[in-house]
């Protein structure tokens, strides 16, 4: 690259040799060598580049994590991140009614901050929270005239309609906003006391032929594969697949270590991680990430497979990873029978059931 900007050429000479030691695309490259001319060719020498504008100048096919990934090795990245997420804060609160305003905006910018009743929580967490409160804190601004005036009646008829996740996600804002809100003595009492979490619809149920046909779907991906083999038979959860690496893996001794947790490595997960290895060096060679999970984007870096990767493919077919989970558990329960429980680490005799990973169907016992 070509540039009186001494910076510049700097910062794209470190590029091209990180895009070399990642295995970065000649197409990864070059756009990342857009993106450095877009928010360094006008700069003042020196001047970092605020994390907000990497996310925003750049046009759409810039990589925007291997663009922040150089400009941080350089000293060049201010992380605003913050300051973006408080504007945000004021934006989205003030819209509600002043005697609901104030209070959620406190409750989130603790949220932000922690303190010393509470840890600070991610700028993810707050969207989260805030998208599944405010419906209701907008209803009940139109009867009441302060957060303190609503009732746990109100709390309940607002929940009704409300099911599985969607429940639960909306119960565990309401009680994070009323906690704070108490603790702080922003109302009189905390209507959410003793409000459960728990839904009916989440109690162990058996896999439906829908489900176990969609997961049949997912096992022709070897990544996927990977998947549904470990929440099968070792019952995993997806934050401990996502983060698996690749040390955690010992194959010659069918073991792997889950979570902090040495287990053994059924025949299933074996041949699903062997087929896995297999394709993943084919196809990204020289990537640096330790993970075993890898996908196009995350290839290129060393972060895990997010869960809004995982979340959306399982979305497409109608089944989560944590039903896997529960088959999984509800069957060794059912079959093993009354008695005390044994940790779920990948049984080396299988009970009788059907297999998604080899598509039919064997003798399963009755539930």
């Amino acid at each position: 690259m070509s540039s009186e900007n001494p910076v510049l050429r700097s910062a794209a000479h470190h590029a091209h040799e990180l895009g070399q030691a990642r295995g970065w695309s000649p197409s990864t490259t070059r756009c990342v060598l857009d993106g450095l001319t877009t928010v360094l060719q006008d700069r003042p020498a020196g001047e970092p580049v605020p994390l907000s504008e990497v996310r925003t100048r750049p046009h759409r096919h810039v990589s925007r994590p291997r663009l922040t990934e150089v400009l941080a090795d350089l000293g060049l990245l201010q992380d605003d991140s913050a300051t973006a997420i408080r504007s945000w804060i004021d934006h989205i609160t003030r819209d509600l009614a002043p005697g609901f305003a104030g209070p959620a905006r406190h409750w989130l910018t603790v949220l932000l901050d922690g303190d010393n009743r509470a840890q600070a929580r991610s700028p993810g967490s707050l969207y989260v929270y805030f998208s599944c409160a405010r419906p209701f804190l907008e209803q009940w601004a139109i009867r009441h005239d302060h957060l303190r005036e609503v009732t746990r009646s109100d709390i309940t008829a607002a929940l009704e309609p409300l099911r599985g996740s969607q429940r639960s996600n909306a119960i565990k804002a309401l009680r994070s906003l009323f906690r704070f809100a108490n603790k702080r003595g922003l109302v009189f009492a905390n209507p959410t006391t003793g409000l459960k979490v728990r839904d009916t619809e989440s109690d162990l149920l058996p896999m439906t032929f829908d489900e176990i046909r969609a997961v049949e779907e997912l096992v022709t991906d070897p990544a996927w594969r990977v998947i549904v083999a470990l929440a099968a038979e070792n019952a995993a959860r997806t934050g401990a697949i996502r983060h698996l690496a690749l040390d955690d893996v010992d194959l010659a001794n069918r073991r792997i270590t889950l979570a902090g947790r040495r287990q053994r490595l059924g025949d299933i997960g074996h041949r699903a991680i062997r087929r896995w290895l297999d394709h993943r060096h084919a196809t990204w060679p020289h990537t640096p990430n330790p993970h075993l999970l890898i996908s196009p984007k995350t290839a290129l870096g060393t972060t895990p497979i997010s869960q809004i990767f995982v979340n959306l493919r399982m979305q497409q077919v109608g089944c989560t990873v944590q039903r896997i989970r529960q088959d999984r558990i509800l069957h060794e329960a059912l079959t093993a029978g009354p008695g005390p429980p044994a940790p779920v680490t990948g049984l080396r005799h299988l009970p009788p059931r059907r297999d998604p990973l080899r598509g039919r169907r064997r003798a399963s016992p009755q539930r």
